[in-house]
């Protein structure tokens, strides 16, 4: 359809074709909506489809990272790891879009650039980079969490004369590092992730260390065969389990408190939680994220299992973190991560000690030494929760940006509305579980939501629906003060925005648990959306 300024009109765009967006945009299609899908990317994946460097994997367990809509589908699919890379992933969604004919709805390489409401219309349009504008009544963001790299302020960095990297925007076509002398800055999921398999053919490898996070041993391995039939049989009650739970998983903590168990049951506990790997050691005990105490036990336990791994006392002591209790910041997961330092070729700079005073066109300078790369690998995060929203900025009712509407913190109603921007809806983002929680049913659950308030619209001539500001601050103070009854807060984690110079420390993601958010917005949308202004 086409409006009469000549711009093709829709339903609903989505932006984003990652979990969240391609589920969205086949839903919206399936129920009859005319949609249109746009991404900045060459195909779908999201963040699987930009994050290619080696070693990217997921701390879910591959069969639970997924979707659970259609039965069919799980049929269709084999997950040959228990915890899948980047490429299994990848390939699983280009299988979803062409198993439901996806692609056709979307435009690619193309990046959202603006997006305007008007209030006469109550339609959104949506510009891109290609220089053209679609209108739509309804928008969804579907931009992701940690979608936004960030390039740190480095004094000249764009002297290198060497090859950079970002992890984030990793070559499609691969880089080989043999025989090279490469240094990786940065040591969150990603760094850590990546820097084993460079260690394993570079020359010399230096890894540049701001603040150490705690890994737990990913011990990934191949499903067996009986271990396939199994999840097969028992795939419905696996995701009954999941659909309310604290982390949309199967995997529940211990119900007793830490300190309430006998000391050799606690560390049998912690023993199994630390061989089964993945972020399933951040959830030992029911207390471990909001009493102190039993913090300390999980942590104690955990920098022994380091200590023990590196045989340089000095560097042990330099990787385990002391500004933050164990699970307050994303716990990662490595492949042989500690065990990487022990190898001759590869070195630690505590940037601490040790900062960087510039990089130059042979390598970098620290305060204390020149030391030449031919790689220079950034692997510095990203603008997480609202970074990629933020950069389009929309603009909404009466002329209000989103950064104006931001500046003192992101105010939502369930993560979903944001006062001021009619229509507008942000899921997998701030004021949700989002990155504490499973995103693959946490999509589901988000865009199942967000359509059936479409529809709700559609049904009874409603053309504009917007978030309350009396609901949206009652939400964010719930956000806050469930986030300060845990130890969360004593992080200066990405949870906050804290690795953003100038961003407003505020907590961002729903710490109350994925089952429990559900219930809320069940509630909600069972009750009529009391917490919208629904107009026609």
């Amino acid at each position: 359809m086409r409006s009469n300024s000549g711009v093709n009109r829709y339903d609903v765009v989505v932006v984003g074709a990652g979990f969240a967006g391609l589920y969205g945009v086949h839903h919206a299609a399936r129920a009859g909506l005319r949609v249109l899908g746009i991404e900045a990317g060459a195909d779908v994946g999201g963040t699987w489809y930009w994050n290619r460097y080696p070693g990217a994997r997921c701390d879910v367990e591959s069969v639970d990272y997924s979707y659970s809509f259609d039965p069919e589908l799980q049929r269709s699919w084999t997950w040959t790891e228990r915890f899948a890379a980047q490429p299994e992933i990848h390939a699983y969604l280009r299988h979803v879009a062409d198993r439901f004919a996806v692609r056709e709805h979307y435009r690619f390489e193309t990046r959202v650039t603006a997006a305007e409401f008007d209030e006469d219309t109550a339609l959104w349009t949506v510009r891109t980079d290609r220089g053209d504008a679609v209108e739509s009544r309804f928008v969804v963001f579907a931009t992701g969490c940690l979608s936004e790299p960030i390039r740190p302020n480095i004094p000249g960095a764009d002297t290198f004369s060497g090859t950079e990297l970002f992890t984030a925007r990793w070559p499609e076509e691969g880089v080989d590092v043999t025989g090279k002398r490469v240094a990786v800055i940065g040591t969150g999921s990603s760094g850590i992730q990546v820097s084993p398999l460079l260690a394993r053919d570079a020359a010399a490898l230096t890894v540049f260390q701001r603040s150490p996070n705690y890994s737990v041993p990913m011990p990934n391995r191949p499903w067996t065969e009986e271990e396939q039939q199994t999840i097969r049989e028992t795939y419905s009650q696996r995701r009954e389990k999941s659909y309310y739970a604290p982390a949309a998983t199967p995997h529940p903590s211990i119900q007793t408190k830490a300190l309430e168990l006998p000391e050799d049951e606690r560390l049998a506990a912690m023993e199994q939680r630390w061989n089964e790997g993945g972020v399933l050691f951040n959830k030992v005990f029911p207390d471990q994220n909001s009493d102190m105490a039993a913090n300390d036990i999980v942590r104690e336990f955990a920098e022994a299992k380091i200590r023990a791994k590196v045989a340089d006392a000095a560097v042990a002591a330099d990787l385990i973190p002391t500004d933050h209790p164990i699970g307050t910041k994303r716990i990662c997961t490595d492949v042989g991560y500690y065990e990487m330092f022990n190898q001759d070729h590869v070195s630690l700079v505590n940037l601490r000690r040790e900062p960087i005073e510039e990089i130059t066109p042979t390598g970098i300078r620290t305060a204390d030494r020149l030391l030449d790369f031919d790689v220079i690998v950034y692997a510095t995060g990203f603008d997480a929760m609202t970074g990629a929203l933020l950069r389009i900025d929309p603009q909404g009712a009466n002329g209000i940006r989103l950064h104006d509407a931001f500046a003192d913190g992101p105010v939502t109603y369930l993560g979903f509305g944001i006062p001021g921007f009619p229509n507008m809806f942000s899921v997998n983002s701030v004021g949700t579980p989002s990155v504490m929680a499973n995103m693959a049913l946490h999509s589901e659950q988000q865009l199942d939501w967000v359509l059936a308030l479409i529809e709700h619209c559609r049904a009874n001539g409603i053309t504009r629906v917007e978030a309350r500001p009396e609901a949206a601050e009652e939400w964010t103070d719930h956000l806050t003060e469930v986030a300060e009854g845990t130890l969360f807060v004593r992080a200066n984690s990405w949870y906050l925005g804290a690795n953003v110079d100038g961003k407003k420390r505020v907590f961002m993601p729903y710490i109350g648990g994925f089952g429990n958010y559900r219930r809320r917005c069940d509630a909600e949308r069972e009750g009529g959306y009391p917490g919208f202004t629904l107009s026609r």
